[in-house]
């Protein structure tokens, strides 16, 4: 965590600071199913806990860590393993965009009580819900609740 090294005492010297750490799968989903290796399942396990090590670090000094998945990210790799594109059929539905977690950052980064929020795992989704904002089509989408 060479990196983490360097970045925490940026975001001790500007209290407030925001780090989040993007995985695949909350902590929640997470704890109760493996996935796929014990190499992936342990690099998913492992940033979340990053994630809340990382605010405990930062939260005597105004930060906060969060950990946050997208759901069924309809990312370029995925659009051209189902030959789609990103105009994408119905039953892509609940695939999201890249952009969709990208907003999910942006409202937490802008959320002047974003403390709240330290050393959590959430989901895209579940802050879309909070914050009120979309994916591109106006959707909200949330793969997370269907499996």
């Amino acid at each position: 965590m060479q990196w983490s090294h360097h970045l925490l005492p940026l975001l001790i010297d500007r209290p407030g600071g925001l780090l989040v750490e993007v995985t695949d799968g909350a902590t929640d989903y997470n704890a109760s199913r493996y996935r796929i290796s014990v190499f992936y399942d342990l690099a998913k396990v492992a940033v979340n806990r990053l994630a809340l090590s990382q605010g405990q670090a930062l939260k005597p000094h105004g930060g906060s860590a969060v950990a946050i998945t997208p759901g069924w990210l309809r990312s370029e790799m995925m659009l051209d393993n189902f030959g789609v594109s990103e105009a994408a059929p119905a039953d892509f539905a609940l695939s999201e965009s890249p952009r969709y977690v990208a907003r999910a950052v942006v409202a937490l980064a802008s959320d002047p009580d974003r403390g709240r929020w330290n050393q959590q795992s959430v989901s895209a989704a579940q802050l879309a819900r909070e914050y009120g904002f979309t994916d591109l089509d106006g959707s909200q989408p949330d793969i997370w609740r269907r499996i």
